[in-house]
């Protein structure tokens, strides 16, 4: 039975104006030609791709169901199981379900903690006892080199396989496109099949990256987190985009008691702990939800009504860093010759804004968009640490950071939960800063002055 959430919708509503976006630049060569400059850079087609791979990994995981239970007999009603599984669950296989007792290494064969084993004479002994999954179905420990060296070769072949027939098969498309460098493309996604296949396919007889407390996979968390940092990042930038963009072209453009008024609005806001301010939100909102469990059957839709709130919550406190900027801008692009002639012919305000202002300043509202997304991931993590970030039963890259902090402080020390999630979060970041880049510079009208000139 499908289920339905709230961002879950959002999501897919973006992806559908992001295709419709697409749709309509195409068929206007003035809109085509800055995305055509974007993807003439070799760093924005390798970012492209590893960004790809992420938002495949965030879309699966936005489909959700419960799964049909068997029924008594022929004439029994449906039965449906109060979990709520995705796409990306299914696709994961077993992931979900092969849990251990506690923590155990990456490719462990036994825990990381040592237990009371009772040995078949009645003895005793305090030894690492052996996984229920991790290496179980090797003969004897000896041969786990051999075999997860033979697994990786072997998917480590069927990557070059893929990569190479999806490189023929694509040839002609990348002919027809002899401006963009595809070569860079090509090689971006050779390396991310070269990591992600021996990755899954070790995953079915180990846990690549361990478990944690409670013997959940990291490997599978990591991949749970993805959807809520996309979420976080994109669905914040709905509320932050329109407002911010808003009143900071109006505060530039009109001035005067405008301007006075946004202003002494975002100073007013800027000057309450954002920390403080997002904390009582979402506690209040938590009061809701406890108030009235009757609003929400699963455990999902619950979490997933905390997430949206946080997304808003984060939305109408971050939006006063893009205002500023637009300002400034504003007021600088108010006073060229051809606004002023704008001015002379009579042109009205909602036209200057919307045909000569917003799409001078549209680059910077890019770039601030994408590089604010990290700043709104890492703010998931610190809110996750205080408490008031997303529900427990939520999982994050900021709730795995916050469960492997005192997890740093054993002896001995376990480490991969904290470096899982930063290197899923540091790759992501990276890759979106990186992309950024190269929209602002194929957008910038500055930047292609300069080069038209030169």
């Amino acid at each position: 039975m499908p289920v339905i959430l709230v961002t879950d919708v959002l999501v897919w509503l973006l992806v559908a104006a992001a295709a419709g976006y697409a749709y309509y630049c195409r068929r206007h060569d003035h809109l085509a030609a800055p995305w055509r400059r974007v993807f003439a850079s070799r760093a924005a087609m390798v970012s492209l791709v590893v960004l790809c791979a992420y938002l495949a990994a965030g879309l699966a995981d936005s489909l959700h169901f419960r799964a049909r239970l068997e029924s008594g007999g022929p004439g029994a009603p449906a039965a449906y199981s109060n979990e709520v599984m995705s796409l990306l669950d299914v696709a994961v296989g077993d992931l979900r379900t092969r849990s251990e007792k506690t923590y155990s290494a990456p490719f462990a064969t036994r825990l990381y903690a040592k237990e009371l084993i009772e040995l078949p004479g009645g003895k005793s002994v305090r030894d690492y006892p052996r996984l229920r999954f991790g290496g179980a179905h090797l003969k004897t420990e000896a041969d786990r080199g051999a075999d997860v060296a033979a697994k990786a070769l072997a998917a480590l072949a069927a990557a070059v396989a893929v990569w190479g027939a999806l490189g023929w098969a694509l040839r002609g498309f990348a002919r027809s496109r002899p401006g963009v460098p595809w070569r860079a493309a090509w090689l971006a996604l050779g390396a991310l099949l070269a990591l992600a296949a021996p990755a899954f396919a070790l995953s079915g007889g180990y846990h690549v990256l361990g478990t944690d407390k409670v013997g959940q996979d990291v490997f599978y968390l990591s991949l749970k987190s993805i959807r809520t940092s996309l979420v976080i990042g994109t669905l914040t930038t709905l509320v932050m985009l329109p407002l911010g963009a808003a009143v900071g072209i109006m505060a530039g453009y009109f001035k005067g008691w405008v301007d006075d008024v946004i202003q002494y609005a975002y100073t007013t806001l800027n000057s309450i702990p954002a920390v403080l301010l997002i904390a009582a939100s979402v506690l209040m909102m938590q009061v809701y939800i406890d108030t009235h469990p009757e609003l929400f059957p699963t455990t999902a839709q619950r979490a997933d009504l905390r997430l949206l709130f946080l997304c808003v919550i984060l939305g109408l406190t971050s939006w006063t860093g893009l205002a500023r900027l637009l300002r400034g801008e504003s007021l600088k692009l108010r006073e060229l010759e051809y606004i002023q002639a704008a001015h002379a012919f009579g042109v009205s305000h909602a036209r200057i804004i919307g045909r000569h202002i917003l799409p001078n300043v549209m680059h910077i509202i890019i770039i601030s968009l994408v590089m604010d997304f990290s700043g709104l991931v890492l703010a998931e993590a610190v809110l996750s640490y205080v408490g008031v970030g997303v529900d427990p039963s939520t999982t994050s890259f900021g709730t795995m950071i916050n469960n492997a902090r005192l997890e740093m402080a054993r002896e001995p020390m376990v480490w991969w939960a904290l470096a899982a999630a930063f290197w899923f979060m540091f790759v992501l970041v990276l890759v979106a800063n990186l992309f950024a880049d190269a929209v602002r510079d194929g957008f910038d009208p500055r930047v292609r002055v300069g080069g038209g000139g030169a």
